[in-house]
């Protein structure tokens, strides 16, 4: 994925360009992407909704397994995604970033951390990903 950009991720992830999710940084050791507050995201009293928040978490941890593929493998499904929401987003921008815990053969597993503008951590998601491989030939 040399030279990923913002356009990239939204022609892989087309979600992410609904939410104007932005990347900063994708490398395999960390990728780093952000969401701006827009009132259309947000639920009652102006809060960034929980769903807009883990949308960014899952957006930034599989950029991360695809990232961390192994050799031979064609992509990643999510199995499992836990977020903890911390601290509500009446403002600013959030950035998320993640990094693998494990990188193997049939899993990867990612964590991605939610700051908003100040630093303060919003939210923290673990994700696992399935590795998949193209079907088995039949003969």
């Amino acid at each position: 994925m040399s030279g990923f950009d913002t356009e990239q991720l939204h022609r892989l992830v087309p979600f992410s360009d609904e939410l104007g999710i932005r990347l900063v940084a994708a490398e395999p050791v960390a990728v780093r992407l952000e969401l701006d507050w827009q009132a259309r995201l947000c639920t009652a009293g102006g809060v960034l909704h929980g769903g807009a928040l883990m949308s960014l978490a899952d957006t930034a941890g599989a950029v991360s397994a695809v990232l961390n593929l192994p050799d031979g493998a064609t992509g990643t499904t999510t199995v499992d995604s836990t977020t903890n929401l911390l601290a509500a987003v009446r403002e600013g921008t959030v950035s998320a970033l993640a990094t693998p815990l494990h990188a193997g053969r049939t899993l990867i597993v990612v964590e991605t951390e939610l700051r908003d503008g100040r630093g303060k951590l919003v939210a923290k998601t673990t994700q696992t990903q399935a590795v998949l491989r193209p079907p088995p030939a039949s003969g």
